[in-house]
């Protein structure tokens, strides 16, 4: 009977392991090997000849005598992209845990129409909410007009194609990946302790402090990675907002399969964004179990 019941679950799960291993394992696998061969003379790869220039060209350039030196051009667009996720996150933090409290503290029925309306820009193709924001944010834009009909003269916002707008337009794009979580968080919350807070003679600071922000930091802490990891590899939204003039990390490994032809390094450098992901995350955890381990 167990020996059937061990079988009947590697059965039920047989159909995800082999989409998962086909869809997600195999690229991975190919993009691995790409990334340890050498360029072509015309670009693409030279298949069979092996050889790590790609990782090394992450930190180091050759000069005219094969001479490596240091070059940090690339990780300076690693830091960017870093710095603007991070940014990005704070923003939908802000933004989003006070949108999740107040939607966990309404009525059942008006918390569904509420859920329904953070959902909608799902609707909505990405490329077209970033087209959307670019008439938003330029000069004589909708902002812009609003502003000066209110006597408000900017002289021209200047924002867009600067990292701000690149911020604004991911913020924007990852808001509802904040909301959801923390707002599944507090659906939870009992609200008699809240109570029980204000008899003990708790203020609606400590209240918030010690009883709402400990029981929804998982859904804080599943937000916060559900919209950092994501603005890592953002594309279009650099590309459109930014003006080409800010480039973070998906669009450098986009060029590098495009114009530069470089498959190689194109393939290394996702894999050295791959590895910073995977050790953030392997860091978070181990702090987060030795963390929940003190408190028991």
């Amino acid at each position: 009977m167990e020996i059937f019941t061990r079988h009947k679950r590697f059965w039920l799960i047989a159909p995800a392991v082999v989409y998962i291993g086909f869809f997600m394992g195999l690229p991975l696998v190919q993009m691995a090997y790409v990334s340890i061969l050498e360029r072509g003379v015309n670009g693409g790869v030279e298949w069979g000849n092996f050889s790590f220039e790609s990782y090394i060209s992450f930190i180091f350039e050759r000069d005219l005598m094969d001479n490596l030196m240091v070059n940090t051009d690339y990780l300076q667009i690693f830091l960017r992209s870093f710095e603007l996720s991070a940014i990005t996150t704070v923003l939908a933090l802000i933004l989003g845990f006070p949108t999740a409290f107040y939607i966990a503290m309404q009525p059942q029925g008006r918390r569904n129409m509420f859920i329904f309306l953070v959902t909608i820009p799902f609707w909505t193709n990405i490329l077209v909410r970033n087209y959307a924001w670019m008439l938003l944010l330029r000069n004589g834009g909708l902002i812009d007009n609003l502003l000066a009909y209110f006597g408000i003269d900017t002289g021209g916002l200047d924002i867009l194609y600067t990292p701000y707008a690149v911020s604004i337009g991911l913020t924007y794009t990852y808001l509802p990946f904040m909301v959801l979580p923390i707002y599944a968080s507090l659906e939870k919350l009992d609200h008699r302790l809240i109570e029980a807070a204000f008899d003990l003679g708790a203020n609606k600071r400590k209240a918030m402090t010690r009883i709402i922000l400990p029981l929804a930091a998982p859904g804080i802490v599943a937000g916060a990675i559900l919209v950092f990891i994501p603005s890592l590899g953002a594309f279009v939204t650099p590309e459109l907002l930014g003006g080409g003039k800010f480039m973070m990390i998906a669009n450098l490994i986009g060029s590098q399969f495009g114009a530069a032809r470089n498959w190689p390094f194109g393939s290394a450098l996702g894999f050295v964004l791959l590895a910073m992901v995977l050790l953030a995350m392997m860091v978070y955890s181990l702090k987060f179990k030795k963390t929940a381990k003190d408190a028991s």
